[in-house]
């Protein structure tokens, strides 16, 4: 893209594919769309000053960490053991998963963290959730785990565990909750960026957008296919329940 000397680049998907475009040219202006902190990550020096070439949309999934775990808790007051999954090549999952055992400690959880990158080690984590004796699985915010909702809400109903998930499309997917900020929100964001530099606005000059809108999904089918009832102020508070 960098060669053909496009107008713009438009990078999703996490950090990644930010730094790849990034690496690839310093003219070009590039807006991404990350779930991540894009200033840890290099991508741009300030939030409000992105300078360079570069700005975007960061909705800081794994900084919820801490709210997801204390909805469980809501959910499944009796819960005293939690497997958190994460993808260990993910550059958030170390500062995610401290975040996590902190936020757990708080709240007088056990939580016990298990890597999977590939479909095989994500049968592999719930198989051994379930030998560990969690009462609940929650999914680190990943761009590799997000793709294979399907197959984490599937095995959430096999090994009949409660999944929390960090976006909306995991509980459209089956899991039984999930909660963060809106992907299509941030998606729609980026491509008004897209279209406000195709008008002549520069990249240092647009500050990186943050999140302002936070779901709360509950999939009520999945809690009837786990026998679980969930508390009528979870629903309430809930911007949406999937009967």
């Amino acid at each position: 893209m960098a060669g053909r000397r496009v107008a713009v680049i438009l990078a999703g998907g996490g950090n990644a594919p930010a730094k790849a475009a990034k690496a690839a040219t310093g003219t070009i202006p590039i807006v991404f769309v990350s779930g991540d902190d894009p200033v840890q990550a290099g991508l741009v020096p300030s939030l409000n000053h992105p300078d360079g070439n570069v700005t975007g949309v960061a909705f800081f999934n794994s900084v919820l960490v801490g709210k997801r775990l204390a909805l469980l808790r809501e959910l499944l007051p009796g819960a005293t053991s939690i497997v958190f999954i994460v993808n260990p090549h993910s550059l958030q999952a170390a500062q995610e998963a401290h975040d996590a055992q902190q936020a757990a400690q708080t709240l007088g959880l056990k939580l016990q963290i298990l890597d999977a990158s590939s479909a095989p080690e994500l049968d592999d984590g719930f198989a051994k959730a379930r030998e560990l004796q969690a009462q609940a699985v929650l999914i680190a915010a990943d761009p590799f785990l997000g793709a294979r909702r399907d197959q984490v809400a599937a095995l959430g109903l096999q090994y009949a565990l409660p999944v929390m998930g960090t976006t909306r499309e995991y509980a459209t997917s089956g899991t039984l909750i999930s909660y963060g900020t809106s992907v299509r929100e941030a998606y729609w964001q980026g491509g008004t960026y897209v279209g406000r530099i195709l008008k002549g606005a520069k990249a240092a000059d647009l500050p990186v957008i943050q999140p302002t809108k936070f779901e709360l999904v509950i999939n009520l089918k999945t809690a009837r296919k786990l026998d679980l009832n969930v508390p009528l102020t979870l629903q309430m508070g809930a911007d949406d329940v999937i009967e």
